[in-house]
């Protein structure tokens, strides 16, 4: 990303950089990111890691955790006033007392957990405050896909998005953008209602390859997904056009307000995001849900190998020394969690971490070359199903059996919401390379089900929220912090 900011950006990121590091320097801070594309988990994850350290959740590959070194863990008021806070509250009142998932991210929030501890070595023990704060910044990972746009000329992104529409398993969602931006000339006069109802086809098309039929990934510009408060801003109010010529187009032309406004969009959207959220990042957890994509077929798979090549070659990875810390951040450490394995039975988990590590692969070597450490995992932040087997015939097949959410099918039965269920979900091919194939059938067809009823303990106590190796995740972004 460094090639694509200015040195007027670079400046400013130093600068933030050293005040945050001078302020952190008696009071030990990590940020971590955790971002992933719509309804990967993201608001579950964060509230489920909260939930189990401030709890004492089974966290047995939790080092800290499992050696009770710590002591305590709390919230604290969070550093970025300008920054909505993480409803953390209401999102675990949904998970626990209502047992439905709380709202999906929609904007970046942050939240501050500090940990209490003892360290490990006496001689940390010496020169440690023994206080670690954790400074989670929640974001969409659509506008992280905006990021790669600081790079492309407006041409460019006109070409790329034309391209991307002409796709077979697109073509028919962007049908009515194209044969509108096929109505409009770059050199035709700039026309505020031309400009409007291009936007809002383009977006339109970008909301439909959303959709759970097709479950596509690769979606600039993010923000007309999530506009928040730019809604119907003009920075906003664009759309890529055909035929368009970097740098010779007439002023006053619709090309030309176009141009202008996909470059004022990278200038008080994208860039802004980039230098106040993601260059301020250590630690970084990208969230994938594959399934959803092996649901929908081999070009959904395809397009969000796409999407994650693009995302993780946003960061900034690598390992500063004691200087360059300074006056720059990199993210030194990256998880790429597939979630969701609880609606997969163990004996497939193996599998499904095999598969989106081959999704990420190109950009797993680049952040390894970098010195970051990557690491791939299957993990559910919230366990909503447990394992069981059932006959059938002859047969023992390995089910997992839960609440399906109401309104969910398989194999032509409908649920109910209330009523427990137990599912074949079927086998994940042994070869990731099967999932690109045009001619295989998905082996695999998954239901979402309802948050689970927490247990109680004997004294009466009740228990954490349920996990599938959130404490392997907790261990690798900050098991080291704590040591």
């Amino acid at each position: 990303m460094a090639a694509t900011t200015s040195l007027g950006d670079e400046a400013l990121i130093a600068l933030d950089t050293l005040s945050e590091r001078a302020s952190s320097f008696f009071s030990p801070s990590i940020r971590l990111g955790v971002t992933g594309l719509s309804r990967a988990g993201k608001t579950v994850f964060i509230s489920s890691l909260v939930h189990n350290i401030i709890h004492g959740g089974r966290l047995t590959l939790f080092e800290a955790a499992k050696s009770r070194r710590i002591g305590r863990a709390f919230l604290e008021e969070q550093p970025d006033d300008a920054v909505p806070r993480f409803q953390y509250e209401d999102h675990i009142d949904a998970l626990v007392k209502e047992r439905v998932w709380p709202e999906s991210t929609r904007a970046i929030s942050e939240l501050r957990l500090t940990i209490e501890y003892e360290s490990a070595s006496a001689w940390n023990r010496m020169f440690s405050s023994g206080r670690l704060s954790v400074d989670i910044v929640d974001y969409p990972g659509e506008w992280l896909l905006d990021l790669p746009l600081l790079g492309k000329s407006y041409a460019e992104f006109s070409r790329e998005a034309f391209e991307l529409a002409e796709l077979p398993n697109r073509r028919d969602l962007s049908e009515a953008w194209r044969a509108a931006a096929a109505s409009a000339a770059a050199a035709d006069h700039a026309d505020e209602m031309t400009a409007r109802r291009l936007a809002e086809s383009f977006t339109a098309y970008l909301k439909a390859c959303k959709q759970d039929d097709r479950a596509l990934s690769t979606l600039p510009p993010g923000r007309f997904l999530m506009p928040g408060d730019l809604e119907g801003s003009p920075a906003l109010t664009f759309a890529p056009l055909p035929g368009t010529d970097p740098g010779r187009m007439r002023p006053g032309s619709l090309g030309a307000m176009m141009e202008r406004r996909y470059e004022a969009y990278k200038t008080h959207v994208v860039k802004p995001f980039f230098r106040e959220h993601i260059a301020r990042l250590d630690r970084q957890i990208v969230l994938v849900d594959a399934m959803q994509a092996m649901n929908a077929g081999p070009a959904a798979v395809a397009d969000l190998e796409r999407a994650l090549t693009e995302i993780l070659a946003c960061f900034r990875p690598g390992r500063g020394s004691f200087l360059t810390d300074w006056f720059s951040r990199r993210i030194d450490r990256i998880l790429i969690a597939a979630t969701k394995a609880d609606h997969l039975h163990h004996e497939s988990h193996d599998r499904l971490q095999a598969i989106v590590r081959r999704l990420a692969d190109r950009a797993i070597k680049r952040a390894d070359f970098s010195g970051a450490e990557v690491e791939v995992l299957a993990m559910a932040a919230v366990r909503a199903t447990r394992e069981g087997t059932v006959k059938q015939g002859r047969e023992t097949l390995p089910v997992i059996i839960g609440v399906p959410l109401k309104g969910e099918t398989i194999d032509g039965e409908t649920f109910d919401g209330r009523t427990e269920t137990a599912i074949f979900p079927g086998d994940l091919p042994a070869s990731a390379d099967a999932l690109f194939d045009e001619g295989m059938e998905t082996a695999i067809r998954f239901v979402r089900f309802r948050p689970p009823k927490l247990e109680r303990s004997t004294e009466g106590v009740t228990l954490s929220l349920p996990h599938i190796r959130l404490d392997r995740a907790l261990q690798f972004l900050l098991g080291d912090r704590l040591a």
